[in-house]
């Protein structure tokens, strides 16, 4: 009897737990007794990270995707398809295209989706670097913005790639001055919590450098709305900021299957430690879709992917299961455009910060281009 387990998803969680699963059931599935499928609903990969380098014309996003065909092992069964349905009790979701696919056991990864739509007027007002028509468009904003007020605002949170809005305003800080621009130029940086970061150390790492960098830090600052004629952001407190070019963390939130398969009310709830959901067998989730208290990055899908595959494996062979994953998180942050810094932890723990240099800089740019080498599981 073939154990079928199939993958919703083909970004990072998804792509390496696949070729893990791959090498791990690699004779079962030459026997026929072990089928590995990625539903995904496009051909490509996108690599997110590089998108934070497309307004500043250090990437493309065409150097931000693959095709997910490259990615994969030769073992694993690619259906470019988009899942409609969940059925957890029958193990089975249904396609687009009309065919019902059973599983033994289930992973999603399905990461997280942008809703600007949820902001009265940001989708008219605001721009972002979290997909590539946004960051595309911002590029083309940044390139003829020469003076004015640049806000950076996080609106939603829990978001993907905790750092990333810091690094932006780092980045520009520093890509204004290269430029001669930033005295014509102030920059703010606004948060929901009463502090620059929702990790502690992070956020007392970085308020002395925005303070440094004659960036106003903003905090407790919760936006509303957006008028995009005015060009003013107003916030649930009460107050107003205007702007003239605004950047926008956009609220996330995931796939409606989750909601509608009754795996929880936006992310999947799981078992911090397994990645089992709570409220189905044989169902895992992991990256940004997962309900666990660390961080939305890639790094997170990339481990847990290896403790799924693990687990999955283990339960072909007819094994007790025993990996688990333990909140490791490791993150660069850019702190100019080039220099950088890097933090670990785990769960229950506070990164480290160290001090920005360049050769961590040029790590990061390494590990972006060799990132293709690690989902297919070279690295």
């Amino acid at each position: 009897m073939t154990e079928d387990i199939v993958v919703v998803g083909g970004g990072t969680g998804g792509t390496v737990l696949a070729n893990r699963l791959a090498e791990k059931l690699g004779p079962a599935i030459d026997a026929g007794d072990a089928s590995v499928t990625v539903i995904n609903d496009g051909e490509h990969q996108h690599y997110k990270p590089a998108y934070l380098y497309v307004p500043f014309g250090k990437k493309t996003v065409e150097e931000a995707k693959r095709p997910l065909s490259d990615l994969l092992d030769r073992r694993v069964d690619l259906r470019v398809d988009r899942v409609t349905e969940i059925d957890t009790d029958d193990k089975a979701v249904a396609l687009e295209g009309g065919e019902s696919l059973a599983y033994d056991h289930l992973v999603l990864a399905t990461g997280a989706n942008l809703d600007p739509d949820a902001v009265p007027g940001l989708t008219e007002g605001g721009h972002h670097f979290y997909g590539p028509e946004g960051a595309e468009s911002l590029r083309d904003e940044l390139a003829d913005f020469e003076e004015g007020h640049l806000v950076l605002s996080v609106i939603g949170v829990p978001h993907m790639c905790p750092a990333a809005p810091l690094e932006f305003v780092f980045m520009a800080d520093d890509w204004l001055r290269k430029r001669g621009l930033r005295e014509d130029v102030e920059i703010t940086y606004t948060y929901p919590i009463q502090r620059a970061h929702g990790l502690e150390s992070i956020a007392d790492w970085a308020t002395p450098k925005l303070d440094e960098r004659d960036i106003t830090l903003e905090t407790f600052f919760n936006a509303e709305a957006v008028d995009p004629d005015e060009g003013v952001l107003e916030t649930m407190e009460g107050n107003e900021l205007e702007y003239d070019l605004l950047v926008a963390i956009p609220p996330h939130t995931a796939s409606d299957l989750v909601s509608e398969a009754g795996l929880g009310d936006t992310w999947v709830e799981v078992d911090r430690a397994t990645l089992e959901a709570e409220h189905a067998e044989d169902v895992y989730a992991i990256g940004d879709v997962a309900d666990v208290p660390t961080s939305k990055a890639g790094s997170v899908a990339h481990y847990e992917a290896g403790v799924v595959a693990d687990r999955i494996a283990s339960r072909v062979r007819g094994e007790t299961p025993t990996s688990v994953y333990e909140g490791k998180t490791v993150c660069f942050i850019e702190t100019g455009m080039d220099e950088a810094t890097f933090v670990e932890f785990g769960y229950g723990s506070e990164p480290t910060m160290r001090e920005p240099s360049k050769p961590v800089h040029w790590a990061k740019l390494g590990y972006n281009e060799s990132y293709w080498l690690t989902a297919r599981g070279l690295l």
